[in-house]
């Protein structure tokens, strides 16, 4: 009998995969990670406590052995740490990406060697799939849910290794598995948040929380229109993403809309909605999946947020990265987030947009 580590949050998808899991036959090992700090983030520790308490109950009920492992200080590191350096760029980071592959799988894979496991395993919707001695990320049977743009950063060695045992499963087809086991609360318990450290607080509070001299570096700072005239004044560049209009506080008889962040000069600029519009993008820190290698221009579909529609483009590979021509421009293309390469319902790979 095969063993297999899952990663448990106390949610709904993680206590019906250790179900399903099993009923598969594999041994089944659960572990749960704290990643929340008491003397830096009450809240998120409070939140933590409750997932952890979750997980426990649901790891009892199912009869298998439940750990907790404490990776604060490298979630601290290695999430949060950059989550503030991507905003005080001027970008818009995407902490689950960066989570996925350095904290998740990374101590999930230490945590299943230690234990003697064969496999891993998580709630995520998605699927792996292997062709041509190859793994690679596939979307989920239910588009809805469907979380393969968060994935893109595995390697071929954290694949192999991954089970996903709700990828053709719909969400409607997990609850009733919950209410069949008597998983009432989790049913009812609210979804998991878009950001975990981010609980029951909005991102701006958070970085001013955090950054103890928020208000002599930042605030005050310049809103300027594309031609350069002063249209008012922020709180803080790092408020702003490339693409936003509500919350501008600006007022001109039309919609408008972040076109430009200038941290150096701590600048916000706004813009028409045409300004917006690209038909190219520079992807670096990439990850391929699907293919090894590929022909120097290849037609794929591409991502460049997590909830936009695919849109097709030219990929062509060049020094440290890739470029994405699009075949119609694309609107708020925005550096910080990913750019994820799709054939079919196939994760081809990914980057980083700059």
């Amino acid at each position: 009998m095969k063993k297999v580590l899952l990663a448990m949050s106390g949610g709904i998808d993680s206590s019906v995969s250790a179900y399903l899991l099993k009923n598969q036959g594999y041994n089944v090992f659960g572990v749960t990670f704290q990643m929340s700090n008491l003397e830096t983030d009450e809240i998120f520790s409070r939140h933590q406590e409750k997932s952890i308490n979750d997980a426990k109950f649901v790891a009892e009920k199912l009869n298998i052995p439940h750990f907790v492992e404490n990776i604060s200080q490298e979630f601290e590191k290695e999430v949060i740490n950059y989550f503030i350096s991507e905003y005080l760029s001027g970008k818009t980071p995407n902490p689950c990406v960066k989570c996925n592959l350095e904290i998740k799988w990374n101590f999930l894979l230490k945590k299943a060697a230690e234990l003697k496991c064969d496999l891993v395993a998580t709630g995520h919707y998605a699927q792996i799939k292997f062709e041509n001695n190859r793994y690679f990320i596939s979307q989920a049977t239910d588009i809805w849910k469907d979380q393969s743009y968060f994935l893109w950063k595995l390697t071929q060695n954290e694949l192999s290794k991954t089970l996903f045992p709700l990828g053709k499963l719909q969400k409607t087809e997990v609850k009733n598995i919950a209410q069949e086991l008597g998983f009432l609360n989790l049913i009812e318990k609210k979804e998991s948040y878009d950001i975990c450290f981010l609980p029951n607080e909005n991102y701006q509070d958070f970085l001013k929380k955090r950054i103890p001299d928020w208000e002599k570096r930042f605030e005050k700072g310049q809103i300027l229109s594309s031609d350069g005239k002063l249209l008012g004044k922020h709180n803080g560049f790092p408020f702003y993403t490339i693409g936003q209009r509500k919350g501008l506080n600006v007022a001109v008889g039309h919609p408008i809309f972040v076109v430009n962040i200038i941290p150096e000069k701590n600048i916000v600029v706004l813009g028409e909605k045409e300004e917006l519009l690209r038909n190219k993008l520079f992807a670096s820190q990439i990850n391929f999946t699907k293919y090894e290698h590929f022909a120097e221009k290849t037609n794929f579909f591409v991502k460049i947020r997590y909830k936009s529609k695919p849109q097709e483009g030219l990929v062509s590979l060049c020094e440290n990265g890739f470029s994405v021509e699009f075949l119609e421009s694309v609107s708020a293309i925005t550096a910080g987030q990913s750019a994820v390469l799709y054939e079919n319902n196939d994760v081809v790979g990914g980057g980083i947009i700059v």
